[in-house]
């Protein structure tokens, strides 16, 4: 690594997460106003720079496109859930079958398993409640669900349609 490029990663030690933080804070306060322009920029720049020795490691993003598609689908199931947990709210009681299942995971970086449990918490009707060992050194995610007619079909979906893709993602 050169100089300048060790001095650039020094000052901007996690691009990705500064171009995340931007753009997050834009869209919460849904304003291109110059002075939420100029408090984004500040925000990008220093959260990264003064947690950079917080963060073992680099995250290393193997597919950026795939990335992308990861947001696009989270968003999308964001929504979906928004509607379904209204319904089982406005609904009868009895549509409210809340359980703790525990999904194995087969991801071990504390990065990606991080990304997964927050993943499965902004959807709504669900929330990671814990990480836990197994005893045979993998993890296990205890999620919350508001409602959950089969606890298989939910281990499925977080394994298939979430770790699968971060372990893509992040390789």
């Amino acid at each position: 690594m050169s100089g300048g490029s060790r001095l650039a990663r020094r000052w901007w030690p996690h691009p990705l997460t500064s171009v995340v933080l931007f753009l997050a804070w834009l869209w919460l306060n849904n304003s291109l106003h110059p002075g939420h322009l100029v408090l984004a920029a500040l925000l990008a720049f220093a959260i990264p720079l003064f947690t950079w020795r917080f963060w073992p490691q680099p995250v290393r993003v193997r597919r950026p496109l795939a990335l992308l598609a990861y947001f696009g689908l989270v968003l999308r199931d964001v929504v979906v859930a928004n509607l379904q947990v209204a319904a089982v709210i406005l609904g009868p009681a009895s549509a409210r079958r809340p359980a703790f299942v525990r999904v194995p995971l087969r991801v071990r970086d504390d990065f990606v398993t991080t990304v997964l449990a927050s993943t499965v918490t902004l959807t709504p009707g669900t929330v990671s409640v814990e990480i836990e060992d197994d005893g045979r050194g993998g993890r296990v995610l205890l999620v919350h669900c508001l409602r959950c007619d089969d606890p298989a079909d939910l281990v499925a979906q977080v394994r298939d349609r979430y770790e699968a893709r971060l372990m893509e993602i992040f390789g």
